[in-house]
């Protein structure tokens, strides 16, 4: 059941300001970011709220006005203004769902090309127009953080910081390998082949938030980074590459021309994923985190993408499925996203 008890928020917000207007707030610095982290999602709840409240005074209004002068010229605005109404309530439900500690912040979007050369990569390259054209219809921002690019076709990998409210919180949802079933562009015998892809999603973790990594855990190097094709795009080796040698875990980036901001980056990408292992595993330190997490396991397959020999694309977790291929991998996969975040809240 849908319910949003906007007084008791804004309780919540006043009770949690007033804590964090004491002098001592910042003592505890775990606990004073998990607060101001809470506050600042709360508000954006809030805002939604009475953006929507207002809009649906403003067509009660123009409902007034054409009843009282009996002008019918105002129903297709009317229409329009409901129709977007209903869309922003439904979104609205959606995002009472979005509890966790990290689902209003930006995100950190990995798509990793899965065995099968070509095809694989062309695959992957297929995702990041998808995940493009998804982030554009939310109103979403991209940044580039890393590509790896095959000098013949597709992408082995990409990282993407994708900027805006609630990115975490939906794209999470998207976590896990993908896929897809076709008849290969890259095969002269017209064969239907099968190829993966892994999608991993990360928080992006404010720069105050603090988590104790030890340097000697840490194998840093640095190359040069390299654009489309594979050519080097500069003279430096301004690119760095992370690993986190008790977990595996091995983050890049070669967004900026300076190796400390890239350094910087790709020190706030494995913060946010070994705190996300962390809270997984519900462990108190990163010491007790081992093993290889590198990648995610090829056998976690979410979805699948069938081209060939009928059009489909189903979601194993929630069993949501459509026929529209096409509409699918021009970003409309919000029918996936709602329905894994409305079946995870049951």
């Amino acid at each position: 059941m849908f319910h949003f008890d906007i007084e008791g928020i804004k309780k919540e917000v006043a009770q949690l300001e007033a804590e964090m207007s004491k002098p001592d707030f910042w003592n505890d610095r775990e606990k004073a970011q998990k607060i101001s982290q809470k506050v600042k999602s709360l508000n954006g709840k809030i805002k939604e709220y009475t953006d929507i409240s207002n809009s649906i005074e403003d067509i009660e209004v123009l409902i007034e006005l054409s009843l009282e002068e009996q002008d019918s010229s105002s129903m297709d605005e009317i229409k329009e203004g409901t129709k977007e109404l209903e869309k922003r309530i439904k979104q609205l439900r959606i995002n009472t769902l979005l509890t966790g500690e990290f689902d209003s912040n930006n995100a950190i979007l990995s798509i990793h090309s899965g065995a099968g050369g070509l095809e694989a990569q062309d695959w992957a390259e297929m995702l990041l127009r998808m995940y493009t054209r998804w982030c554009e219809r939310k109103g979403y921002n991209i940044e580039t953080l890393d590509i790896l690019k095959d000098t013949e076709a597709g992408i082995k990998s990409v990282t993407l910081l994708v900027k805006g409210v609630n990115a975490y919180g939906y794209l999470k949802a998207e976590r896990g390998v993908h896929r897809l079933v076709r008849i290969s562009p890259f095969d002269s015998s017209g064969r239907r082949h099968t190829s993966f892809a892994s999608v991993d999603i990360m928080p992006e973790i404010d720069d105050d938030v603090e988590i104790d990594i030890e340097q000697k855990d840490l194998k840093i190097d640095t190359y040069r980074a390299s654009g489309a094709g594979g050519q080097h795009v500069n003279t430096t080796d301004s690119a760095v590459r992370i690993t986190h040698i008790p977990t595996g875990i091995v983050v890049q980036c070669q967004s900026e021309r300076s190796q400390h901001s890239n350094r910087a980056t790709a020190m706030k990408m494995l913060k946010a994923k070994l705190i996300e292992l962390k809270e997984m595993e519900q462990k108190e330190k990163i010491q007790d985190l081992q093993g290889d997490y590198s990648q995610i396991a090829w056998g976690s397959q979410i979805r699948s993408y069938v081209f060939h020999p009928y059009n489909m694309v189903k979601d194993h977790r929630t069993n949501v499925e459509t026929g529209n291929v096409n509409s699918v991998m021009d970003g409309d996969i919000d029918m996936f996203i709602d329905e894994y975040l409305k079946d995870k809240a049951k």
